[in-house]
Formats: C-alpha cells, sequence, structure tokens
C-alpha cells in the first residue's frame, strides 16, 4: 500500500504541475494549492471552489484548486502532509481522513498527528433510505427484519471506507444487526441498484437522497444526526425511530501542513470564518445539504482527535478491512 501510494503521488504531482504553473499569482507570490483528495463535484470540492476565490481575495494572491484523487482520499492527503509548511499548500477534507487511519494501518503519514487544522467549514448529514419495494416505513422495521433474519438484508455503499460504509456499520453495531455490504465503485451505481430494487438499504447524503425521497422512488427511515434536517422536518433521527442512538454527521475542514507557522494558521481561520459567515457561502452549501460552520483551530483539532479514536475502535470491533 506504502509503495503504490508513493508512486500514484508522484505521477499526480507530475501531471497537476503544469496546470499549476500556467496559474496566475498575485504580488508574486505562487498560487495558493487547495488539494482537495477525491474527484470534482464532490462535497469536499464544492467547498473548495466556493471559498477559494473568497479567500485568495482576502489574502491578495491567486488559488488554484488541485484535485488529486484515489486510494481513499490518502493520495492527496499525502501531498499535502510532504509539503513544505510554507503556506503555499492546504487540504479540503472530509470525516474520512481520520476513518483512514483506522482502515489502512500502514500509511506512510499520520492524518492526525501530521497535519495542523485550520478550521471546520461545516457539517454534512446522512439519511438512512431505502426503496418502496421493501415496505419498510421506519428504521425501527428494517432493524426487527434485520433481527430476525441475519444476514438476508443487503446495503449499498459507495466503497470500503466511505463514511456510508462505516455509518452503517456504526448502525450495524449501535443496533444488534447484521446486514451484508455490497460495496460499489462509486455513488451512482450504488443509487441506481438501490433504486431498482437490486439493494434494500443504503445511508446517503441529504441533497443526493432529497430528489428521489420528493419522487417516491426511496424512502427516509432516519437521519443519523442528533436533531432533525430542515429540509425533511418530517424524517426523525434513528434514536427517534427506535434504531439506536446514531450520529454519523460528517465534518467538512481545512488542514495546512504540520509545522506551518501558528501565526498564518491564525490569519486563515479569521478570514474563513468570515468567509463562511456570508449568505452567497451559505446558501451555496445548504444546496448541497452541507451546514456552514466555524472553529478555532484548537477546537477542530480536539474534533479530529475524538473522531479518529471512535471510528479507529468501530474497525477494531467490526474487523472491517480496506479493500
Amino acid at each position: 500500500m506504502k509503495h503504490l501510494l508513493r508512486l500514484a503521488a508522484a505521477a499526480l504531482a507530475l501531471c497537476s504541475a503544469g496546470a499549476l504553473a500556467q496559474a496566475p499569482a498575485a504580488g508574486g507570490q505562487a498560487p495558493l494549492r487547495l488539494i482537495v483528495p477525491f474527484t470534482p463535484g464532490t462535497g469536499i470540492d464544492l467547498i473548495a471552489r466556493t471559498v477559494g476565490p473568497r479567500l485568495g481575495q482576502r489574502l491578495g494572491r491567486a488559488v488554484v484548486v488541485d484535485n488529486r484523487a484515489g486510494a481513499s482520499g490518502n493520495i492527496g492527503t499525502e501531498a499535502v502532509v510532504r509539503s513544505a509548511p510554507d503556506g503555499n499548500t492546504l487540504l479540503v477534507s472530509v470525516n474520512t481522513l481520520v476513518m483512514n487511519r483506522g482502515l489502512y494501518p500502514h500509511l506512510p503519514f499520520d492524518p492526525v498527528k501530521d497535519l495542523q487544522p485550520v478550521s471546520l467549514t461545516s457539517w454534512g448529514q446522512l439519511l438512512l433510505v431505502t426503496h418502496p419495494g421493501t415496505h419498510f416505513r421506519t428504521a425501527g422495521e428494517l432493524v426487527a427484519a434485520a433481527r430476525a433474519h441475519p444476514g438476508r438484508l443487503n446495503y449499498a455503499s459507495p466503497g470500503v471506507g466511505t463514511p456510508h460504509h462505516m455509518s452503517m456499520e456504526l448502525f450495524k453495531q449501535t443496533a444488534g444487526v447484521f446486514l451484508t455490504h455490497i460495496p460499489y465503485r462509486g455513488t451512482a451505481q450504488a443509487v441506481t441498484d438501490l433504486l431498482g430494487g437490486q439493494v434494500d438499504a443504503m445511508f446517503l447524503p441529504i441533497h443526493v437522497a432529497l430528489p428521489h425521497i420528493k419522487s417516491g422512488r426511496l424512502v427516509a427511515l432516519g437521519i443519523g444526526s442528533e436533531q432533525r434536517h430542515p429540509l425533511l422536518p418530517e424524517v426523525p433521527t434513528l434514536a427517534e425511530a427506535k434504531a439506536g442512538k446514531v450520529n454519523v454527521d460528517m465534518w467538512y475542514g481545512i488542514f495546512a501542513p504540520a509545522g506551518t507557522s501558528p501565526e498564518f494558521v491564525a490569519r486563515l481561520n479569521r478570514e474563513l470564518n468570515d468567509i463562511l459567515a456570508s449568505p452567497d457561502v451559505r446558501t451555496a452549501f445548504q444546496t448541497q445539504g452541507m451546514d456552514p460552520a466555524t472553529s478555532t483551530p484548537e477546537e477542530f483539532r480536539k474534533l479530529v482527535a475524538q473522531d479518529a479514536e471512535r471510528w479507529a475502535q468501530l474497525v477494531k470491533q467490526q474487523n472491517i478491512k480496506a479493500e
């Protein structure tokens, strides 16, 4: 795994170097790179492309969004870890970052110790959904069926180690049930098969599930959060649905390489707090099912460390293996 990550990271670095060389620099400074460790069009990519230009204006320099997908986000993350802590490279990521710490024990870096948290940017919620053919109307009904017939029900995810997968494993552990995992290579085909009735259930981000819920092609069984969401106020939390207290909210945030100067981190944090408070950014995030949020660097550090421990324990207890 270590060898493959480094080969892929080197190849991507070569590919992106030419694009970065074309980016205009302000005031003679090199562009600030926002590395997104996933493909364009994801929630993380939206954050980078919404926040990036505004951050560039405030810092008086060009900002380039650099998508470095692969290895469940580990390739892009390692690129930031290996970057000089000179204020020219930042990581935009999601809680997959710390899930990977437990899933890939032989990573050539530590995503908690080798990154400097800058600021939380937003929260996203996941819905537990099914297709109408199961005839489940609540999460409690799904739990009851899973208890009566262990392993007969299955669930989809976009792949091992994704928040969708890990959330269902936490749900299974909390409810004391077993559903068979069917991993896909991405969300699109998983959703297609869920809509077609080939799989029984799945955790999905609100903005992905919402159109299908409104059209009646999916049924929302519960939200994996401590409170209901304004977009779907009629959908209960999993705790309210008698399926166990399961909070699988996804955090999103920005990181710098470890060793970045505290002064620069503090300035980035102040600028990001102002940017995230603006109505246009709030609207852009909320249309994608994300709620803007801010934090101090230290508050974000504590959140990341606590979440890393939580998911590491789940990986061990559920014996989850990266594929």
